[in-house]
This record gives structure tokens, C-alpha cells and sequence, in this order.
């Protein structure tokens, strides 16, 4: 979704992929670069005043059917758009959200086995906006596991320990990417931090000048 004032991007990739340090990094360089108070970094599940309880939900331990995922996920979603991603757009704000549809596809399509069509009817149906731009952190199953080995405690999906799970994900991922390379951008994230925060800068520079161009 593009708009006259603000940016929406999104940072996807499977648990361990480094996300939340790539955001943190790209987060300082857009500040800087766009001044202070017009970035705001979130992330699901649960970026919002409300989200605590179905982030708990998701992610706390407990048995849940797919179906129940995926609907949690999607009311999730719901709140953190109305309440924090759309008015920041709205006050021209860029917005630097960890997870987002692309999620809900690879880990419940391609992770679950819930058929695609099926999510896809549901997302269309709660008219979640497109982001501008996405980052897919492409790494794969066995570096992502050593880094979450590293961790202390791992939440429900980051310990999901189902075989063949995280490796159908990465799968998930790749096909998104290959099916809209216009939105979506691969950035190697087996590489040291610094190198992927280049990696990441550089093409959200390039989104940054293109938009500024078709403003003028």
C-alpha cells in the first residue's frame, strides 16, 4: 500500500532469521535519514495495546488447531493495523512492522498444510493493505536452528519441533518472493549483522528514492 505520506515495510523470515535485529538497525538509519518521530517499529503477534492476550495465546505453549491459529492471528493482525500501523501512515510516518501476511502464508499455508486459496480468501476479505515493501531475511533451517539454540527460553512457534516444519516455511517464503519480486526483496541473512544491514539499507534507499521521484 502506498500513500502520500508515510511507508510501509515489512521484515520476514523464519524464527532465527534476525528480524528483530535487522529492524532495530534499519529503524536508526531511517530516523536519521528522515528525522526524529516519523518511524514507528512494530511487530506481530501482538504490537498493539490489545494484543497482549493473543500474543499469550499464540505464543505461550499452548495446544492450538490450525484453523485457531491462523483466525487468532488474523484478529491479531486486525487490531494492530486500526490501532498502530494506519494512523501512523496516516500522521506520515514510515512504518517497520516484523511479520505481517507473508507470515500467515508461509507458516500456516506452507507450514500447516492450510490450503492457500483459503487464506488468501481471508485476507482479501479483512482488506489487509499491501505493504510497500517487504524484506524476506532468506536463512536457512539448520543456521536459523543454531541461533535460536542460543536462546534461553523459545516461544510455542520457535520450538515448534515437528519435522520437516521450519524447512516447508523457508519453502513458503521463497515461493512468496519468486511470485511478487516487485514488492518483495531477498537479503542473504546468513551473513555477519553489518553485511545484512547493508544489504537491507540499500534497497529500502532505492524504495525511498523511487517513491520520492513519483512525488515530485
Amino acid at each position: 500500500m502506498t500513500t502520500e505520506k508515510g511507508s510501509f515495510i515489512t521484515i520476514e523470515g523464519i524464527d532465527g532469521c534476525g528480524k528483530s535485529t535487522q529492524a532495530a538497525e534499519l529503524c536508526t538509519w531511517l530516523e536519521s535519514a528522515l528525522g526524529s518521530g516519523k518511524v514507528l517499529r512494530t511487530f506481530e503477534p501482538g504490537g498493539w495495546s490489545g494484543g497482549a492476550l493473543l500474543r499469550q495465546l499464540l505464543l505461550d505453549g499452548m495446544a492450538l488447531t490450525s484453523r485457531t491459529e491462523l483466525l487468532l492471528f488474523l484478529a491479531d493482525r486486525s487490531g494492530h493495523l486500526d490501532s498502530e500501523v494506519l494512523p501512523a501512515l496516516n500522521r506520515g510516518q514510515w512504518v517497520v512492522c516484523e511479520r505481517y501476511t507473508d507470515s500467515t502464508l508461509a507458516y500456516q499455508s506452507w507450514g500447516r498444510g492450510i490450503a492457500a486459496e483459503e487464506i488468501e480468501g481471508l485476507l482479501a476479505w479483512c482488506r489487509f493493505p499491501v505493504p510497500d515493501m517487504t524484506i524476506f531475511l532468506d536463512v536457512d533451517e539448520e543456521t536459523a536452528r543454531s541461533r535460536l539454540s542460543a536462546r534461553r527460553k523459545l516461544d510455542r512457534m520457535e520450538s515448534e519441533g515437528e519435522a520437516g516444519f521450519a524447512a516447508r516455511v523457508v519453502l513458503g517464503y521463497r515461493e512468496l518472493a519468486r511470485r511478487h519480486p516487485g514488492r518483495i526483496v531477498v537479503v542473504d541473512a546468513a551473513a555477519d549483522v553489518r553485511r545484512v544491514a547493508e544489504q537491507v539499507r540499500g534497497h529500502v534507499e532505492r524504495h525511498r528514492l523511487e517513491r520520492y521521484r513519483g512525488e515530485r
